[in-house]
């Protein structure tokens, strides 16, 4: 048998390679047609929110009194009323109404006013299918975020979630962000959180597909003989 040349065996192994890492490289290409086919504002709802104009915020500084300290706080209009949410240094986050005689702190979000919530903010929030209550600690898939929340489900399908401790739309989940979701899932090879891009598994694979386009660009170099054919009489 001869002796095979370097370029023969750059072919071989090219092929090799090429079987190893085709089922990587389909879905990367896939989920990357997936994550482009639509505008990252209509995976991410953003098209379904319902904009309002801030209502003037209304501040009475020193009317209110607490033991615990604030760690951070954001004064936001609503649904028309003035709102302090504040986080404190053990980490809780209460709601505090500052129109209201004595700055009164909120209870956490009932059923009644996630409703609200959802229909106030969310095209077709009034349709709201079913509603339920998440506490952190059992955050849904689609949601991913350690607070309480609740899930409301929208006619179409759509999961609108909503703090139960700030009142305000934490997420809004449609059913092409949660495909979008699978698919980033599947281009970063990590279905159970889908947050870890730095793992042996896609490291190894993309190093793999590297040496596989290397091997191909070497290949394009590769001189062929033409093929004599025998001219007819």
């Amino acid at each position: 048998m001869a002796r095979r040349t370097l370029m023969q065996n750059y072919a071989r192994w090219h092929i090799w390679l090429g079987w190893l890492v085709a089922v990587p490289l389909l879905l990367w290409t896939l989920s990357g047609l997936v994550m482009v086919v639509r505008p990252i504002e209509e995976v991410r709802g953003r098209t379904l929110q319902i904009a309002h104009d801030p209502a003037p915020v209304r501040v009475q500084l020193g009317g209110a009194s607490s033991d615990t300290l604030i760690r951070e706080g954001r004064i936001l209009d609503q649904r028309g009323r003035s709102v302090l949410i504040a986080t404190y240094v053990d980490g809780s986050v209460h709601r505090i109404d500052l129109r209201a005689p004595g700055q009164t702190m909120l209870p956490p979000v009932d059923e009644a006013e996630a409703r609200a919530a959802v229909r106030y903010a969310i095209q077709g929030g009034d349709r709201i299918t079913a509603l339920k209550l998440f506490p952190a600690e059992q955050s849904p898939p689609d949601f991913r975020k350690a607070i309480a929340a609740w899930q409301a489900t929208l006619a179409d399908g759509t999961h609108v979630y909503v703090g139960r401790d700030t009142g305000e739309i934490e997420a809004v989940r449609t059913g092409w962000w949660r495909f979008y979701d699978f698919m980033w899932g599947l281009h970063i090879m990590d279905l159970q959180t889908r947050e870890d891009t730095h793992h042996p598994l896609l490291i190894g694979f993309a190093a793999l597909a590297l040496v596989l386009c290397l091997l191909g660009t070497v290949l394009l170099f590769r001189r062929r003989r033409a093929i004599k054919r025998p001219v007819a009489n």
